[in-house]
């Protein structure tokens, strides 16, 4: 029987009699000094490379790359493209070396040289060939590494001019999150977000440095193939990039001049600079690494946020409604109807109307225009059906029949978009209606409308106006984001749920500081779609008013409370009131 000696954490049997020794160790417990092991924890091989070389038959490629990497195990992401190779890959040795076999028979990587990193676990979830217009998004086409790019420096000498304090600016090529878990001392962060706005970095920058030794670094060096090319093209006379970025400095130099630890792209999230896993965490909703005093906070909630995004909720109520107000500007500007354009509007004729000739049926339907101008209309050929055919002013409509009424090429009337942004959540969106401005689409207004706005700075979202405001009115409009929102507060409005409360200022002194108006309102339109005061056949309508000043210079500041919503009501009831 093998002799098994009991210790703290369970029982050590001699190194003799076990297998797959990876660790030996003696301890000295009675009966004298044993020899013991701990079994060999299994290890992950990680490697990343790139090269800058003309590929082709890349779909070809691809298939077969991901077709044997899946046979062999091996998980990660291969990134092919007409300007080269980006990998990383994880799996045991064997498969590893499989893969780098392979890859070096293609002309241009006979050399790929991988930087080699092992770990307890497996960093990556599947594994995914793709092909890309670049392998690493840039967007600057006369940038071409394979063709020429900056010189490089070894991570040894850069060591050796930073101990000798050598003259020279290190620029830190990296996202801004990276960036937060751990850079070079001293080094210039330029503040993006994307590589792709490096260009736009690189403008920013003091022209002074043009002049200085720029010794430019990244996590393994592919971003610096681009960004120094870029810089000397913008005049930078003296750029370096790192060889083997900071991974390599890692395996070579240690942290030497360096603060915290190196940014990655998988599960690790980081590693130090003897390139241990380490334990930070990275936040899905910004990207930041969170170091275990991140991860305690609070405001820390995976999946949401972490203290680098976290905001509070007037903070980003306040972001919401910068944003959106921001896209009304840009959807106002110039304004959408400005330019002249064929208006196309539906006419769906009801059941009531069916059988009559075109001109009647349309006299019904807009009883604001009289029948020898729908008359015109058909003549000339501004009525179509379906079929783009015009339709004759005796031509007998049917019910449900949608017919398109085409006006003339024309600019609309200009308006005041100085739309403001009260209130936005999931499910509202609370303006500020300027005037004059329509809500809806109607008359000679259809894109200079809030609706048409509204949709333009809230595309592909559709939201919908759950009330009406007069154009020539200003005030608060509710828009519900969502079909589902606007039919539930309808049913409030139609509830009598939600109270409207106006600010009015007429001519006069009224002499009550309260009063109220019940004249029944006309039902539809009259001349030019306005209503009037129809004590016989309109429909019940009532405000009230209060009187909130009496101005020195004969006019009144009103509060109105309108208890009905007919059109042009709190106008209408003021005038009959005199």
């Amino acid at each position: 029987m093998p002799r098994t000696f009991p210790w703290a954490g369970g029982v050590v049997k001699p190194a003799a009699l076990r297998e797959g020794v990876h660790r030996r160790a003696c301890f000295d417990l009675p009966g004298g000094v044993v020899p013991w092991c701990v079994a060999a924890v299994p290890q992950v091989t990680n490697i990343s490379c790139y090269r800058f070389a003309p590929m082709e038959g890349l779909k070809e490629l691809r298939g077969e790359l991901q077709s044997s990497c899946k046979a062999w195990g091996l998980k990660g992401t291969i990134l092919l493209s007409p300007e080269g190779i980006n990998l990383f890959v994880a799996g045991d040795a064997d498969p590893i070396g499989r893969l780098l076999d392979r890859l070096r028979r293609i002309p241009g990587l006979e050399d790929l040289a991988p930087k080699t990193s092992l770990s307890a676990s497996q960093p990556f979830k599947r594994m995914l060939v793709r092909l890309k217009k670049e392998i690493i998004a840039f967007g600057v086409d006369a940038v071409r590494p394979a063709e020429h790019t900056s010189a490089k420096i070894a991570p040894t000498e850069l060591k050796r001019w930073l101990d000798e304090g050598r003259e020279l600016v290190l620029l830190d090529t990296r996202n801004d999150y990276e960036v937060r878990l751990g850079t070079f001392r001293g080094a210039v962060d330029p503040g993006i977000r994307t590589f792709r706005s490096f260009p736009d970095a690189v403008a920013r920058l003091p022209e002074s440095l043009k002049e200085r030794t720029i010794v430019m670094f990244c996590t393994g060096g592919i971003r610096c193939e681009k960004a120094g090319p870029y810089m000397e093209m913008c005049g930078f006379k003296d750029v370096l990039q790192l060889d083997g970025g900071i991974l390599r400095y890692f395996e070579e130099c240690g942290s030497g001049h360096f603060d915290g630890d190196c940014f990655v792209f998988d599960q690790r999230v980081g590693v130090d600079p003897a390139l241990r896993e380490t334990s930070h965490l990275v936040c899905h909703a910004c990207l930041a690494p969170l170091d275990d005093e991140d991860q305690r906070d609070p405001r820390f909630v995976a999946g949401v946020s972490c203290p680098h995004c976290h905001r509070s909720e007037p903070e980003r109520l306040r972001e919401r409604v910068a944003a959106r107000e921001a896209a009304l500007h840009d959807a106002a500007n110039p304004l959408p109807g400005s330019q002249p354009y064929e208006n196309r509007r539906p006419v769906r004729i009801p059941a009531a109307l069916d059988g009559l000739p075109l001109v009647d049926a349309l006299s019904r339907v807009f009883p604001q225009v009289d029948a020898d101008e729908w008359r015109a209309r058909c003549d000339v050929g501004r009525l179509v059906g379906a079929d783009e055919i015009a339709r004759a002013a005796d031509h007998r409509v049917r019910a449900g029949e949608v017919l398109v009424q085409r006006f003339p090429a024309a600019a609309e009337p200009a308006v005041d978009a100085r739309i403001g942004v009260l209130y936005e959540d999931e499910a509202l969106i609370v303006v500020n209606k300027p005037a004059p401005l329509p809500v809806h689409p109607g008359g000679r207004y259809h894109r200079n409308t809030l609706q048409h706005l509204m949709n333009l700075a809230c595309a592909p979202q559709v939201p919908r106006a759950v009330h009406r405001l007069d154009a020539n009115t200003t005030g608060v409009v509710v828009f519900a984001r969502t079909r589902h929102f606007a039919n539930h507060i309808h049913r409030q409005f139609a509830a009598g749920t939600v109270s409207k409360t106006y600010r009015v200022r007429v001519l006069g002194h009224p002499a009550d500081d309260r009063f109220a108006c019940d004249a029944r309102i006309s039902g539809g339109p009259v001349a030019q779609g306005a209503r009037e005061i129809d004590d016989d056949a309109g429909k019940p309508t009532s405000t009230r008013f209060r009187v909130l000043c009496r101005m020195a210079d004969g006019t009144t500041l009103f509060e109105a409370d309108p208890l009905t919503g007919r059109t042009h009501q709190i106008r209408l009831h003021l005038a009959h009131l005199g």
